[in-house]
């Protein structure tokens, strides 16, 4: 005889096939309401499954990207009750005891670990080649926190700064940020910076811009129109970048700029450029090779920037031809250029044999109404003229001996390869901006699956900035304007914001896949780090901090304590943190930053967000 389902209920027969269904039943509800891992990228979920096993994870392929877009979020109105959790912190008994206290001395306000190790630096047999500017970071990392300089306030938020610039012609910036009044007066004939009660006055001249520095970058596109600003050049180097003026003002032609000099034949001028709103970092050209891939800077200048390009069998020179792109620009505005006394001729002469034994070509040469001049060179886009040398001097790089990421390398007295695809033929220039940041980038690793794995990398950050992080977690992004990603992949949480009024430095971690010629040729900068150290950037440069699944691998190496400490000396009083990590990562961190008297917020399980206060011990 059949059975009925309403038999079976009416006559509570076979209860354990009731039992089952009211299993998968819930079963299912959990499936479609969990969406505790909904917002992970394929990338991210290896990340935490590498960390959970035993034996050392090996380097895995270039991040891939989630396989489906994001699903969206709730409302923009926020989270509901339920899935936002006050993080106190309290339970960890060992962070419990920490007992914090300031870094002392008389750099302790703009204390930097590994630049300040003062006792490294005395040890040094030789500074002859800025060996006292490079890194030495001391063991331990130190654990003290920098204080704030006397009477700091909140940042003149941007673009405030910016429509100033635009209306009465200078950058501003409270003066008790960056209390450092021997540039004002060192550089004031320059009219480079001036005091005006509690403002610094930014009003874009310098040493080679007479008639300002929006004039000298108009005066260069009009000397090689091909560079195109903003277009054809997107991503350029400044080297001993003064203040930054000259990177502050390309932002208005789309053009961002790697600003850098040493710490510090001016005062912290990298810090007032930091201040300002401008990229910029703190770097030497020394002895050790700069932080970045070979063959990704589209241009690179340098106006006076005291560097002898011929030291050393002319190394400072190779290494920018190391990291220069293929037909990529060297923009120098120097006396040796346009001055013809004895001591500049003989650094001029230098130059010309310099240059043309790297088959660099000067491609413009010219002097302004003001009587300042520039040279301008391209580097080769072919081997064909490294072939011709009759003389191997200097040699070419030999390829198996290259490392892959230059971190603690020193530097080469030889010509770097060119780049080449699979059938030999010369790396083509990126796609004019703004495609290049989200078309194909030609760095891309060649395996059939990573263009995929781009695209829905860059997808799947494009729907996770809209549907969270810039309406779903509570972050006051009118405040925020220098940003870092310190675990940067492919660059996609950077080129997602980009609509947004901000900057972002990428950092790839040393240890993790390297994305960064990636993330250049999509027009966007960064630089290689080791985060079990110390940045090269001053205390209280960054408004937010951005991580994705970086503490796990990176707690092998060394205490999370010591990663806090430093997020705690880069972060601005009122800045945010921004986490995405396992709960048992995110549980590891919480109560360290609570510890800093950080308020600390935890979304959906996975997204903590954290913002600094301006509490110091005593």
């Amino acid at each position: 005889m059949a059975i009925s389902v309403e038999s079976i209920f009416n006559e509570r027969k076979y209860p354990f096939l009731f039992a089952l269904s009211f299993l998968f039943i819930c079963a299912g509800f959990l499936l479609l309401t969990n969406n505790q891992y909904s917002f992970f990228s394929i990338s991210d979920l290896q990340r935490v499954r590498a960390v959970s096993t035993s034996t050392p994870p090996q380097p895995p392929p270039p991040p891939p990207p989630a396989v489906s877009g994001v699903p969206a979020m709730r409302p923009s109105t926020g989270m509901v009750q339920e899935d936002v959790v006050s993080v106190n912190g309290d339970d960890d008994s060992s962070v419990a005891e920490l007992n914090w206290e300031l870094c002392k001395g008389p750099v302790a306000v703009d204390f930097i670990p590994c630049l300040d190790n003062m006792k490294a630096i005395k040890a040094l047999p030789s500074r002859r080649h800025m060996e006292h500017r490079e890194r030495h970071c001391p063991e331990p990392s130190p654990r003290c926190l920098v204080p704030l300089p006397e009477g700091y306030r909140v940042p003149i938020p941007w673009p405030k700064s910016r429509d100033m610039v635009r209306l009465i012609w200078y950058f501003d910036i409270w003066f008790d940020n960056v209390p450092h009044p021997k540039l004002v007066e060192y550089k004031k004939v320059q009219n480079w910076v001036r005091k005006s009660g509690d403002y610094l006055i930014f009003p874009g001249g310098g040493t080679q811009f007479k008639e300002g520095v929006s004039n000298y970058i108009d005066f260069i596109e009009k000397t090689l129109p091909i560079i195109q600003w903003g277009k054809k050049t997107r991503v350029i180097l400044d080297v001993g970048c003064g203040v930054a003026s000259f990177g502050g003002y390309l932002l208005d032609k789309d053009v961002i700029t790697m600003s850098f000099a040493p710490k510090d034949e001016h005062e912290a001028q990298i810090q007032f450029a930091l201040e300002r709103g401008i990229p910029a970092t703190l770097a030497v050209i020394g002895t050790q090779k700069l932080t970045y891939p070979d063959n990704v800077y589209d241009l690179i200048h340098c106006a006076r920037c005291r560097v002898h390009w011929d030291a050393n069998g002319g190394q400072p020179l190779m290494e920018l031809n190391r990291i220069l792109r293929p037909g990529g620009y060297f923009v120098w505005s120097a006396t040796p250029v346009y001055r013809n006394d004895e001591r500049d001729q003989s650094i001029w002469n230098a130059m010309v044999d310099l240059t043309k034994s790297i088959c660099w070509e000067a491609v413009a040469k010219t002097v302004d109404s003001n009587g300042i001049g520039l040279v301008i060179y391209q580097k080769p886009v072919s081997s064909s003229c490294y072939e011709k040398h009759n003389e191997n001097n200097p040699p070419m790089c030999d390829i198996k001996e290259k490392k892959n990421v230059s971190w603690y390398v020193p530097l080469d007295i030889c010509i770097s390869q060119l780049p080449a695809d699979s059938m030999g033929n010369s790396q083509n220039w990126p796609d004019p901006w703004p495609q290049r940041l989200t078309s194909k980038p030609i760095s891309l690793p060649t395996e059939l699956d990573s263009e995929q794995m781009f695209y829905e990398d860059t997808k799947h950050w494009s729907a996770l900035i809209s549907d969270v992080y810039l309406d779903g977690l509570a972050v006051n992004w009118s405040s925020i304007r220098n940003v870092m990603d310190m675990n940067a992949g492919y660059g996609g949480f950077a080129a997602a914001l980009i609509d947004q009024p901000v900057w972002v430095m990428n950092i790839v971690p040393i240890h993790e896949p390297d994305t960064l010629s990636v993330i250049f040729d999509r027009g966007l900068i960064g630089t290689y780090h080791d985060w079990c150290e110390s940045l090269n950037t001053y205390p209280r440069t960054y408004d937010l901090l951005h991580s994705s699944f970086l503490l796990g691998n990176l707690t092998q190496r060394c205490d999370i304590i010591d990663v806090a400490v430093e997020m705690d000396r880069i972060l601005r009083p009122g800045g945010w943190l921004l986490i995405r990590d396992s709960i048992e990562m995110i549980d590891k961190l919480s109560p360290v930053l609570h510890s800093l008297r950080w308020s600390t917020t935890l979304y959906q399980g996975q997204f903590l967000v954290g913002k600094k206060g301006f509490w110091r011990p005593t």
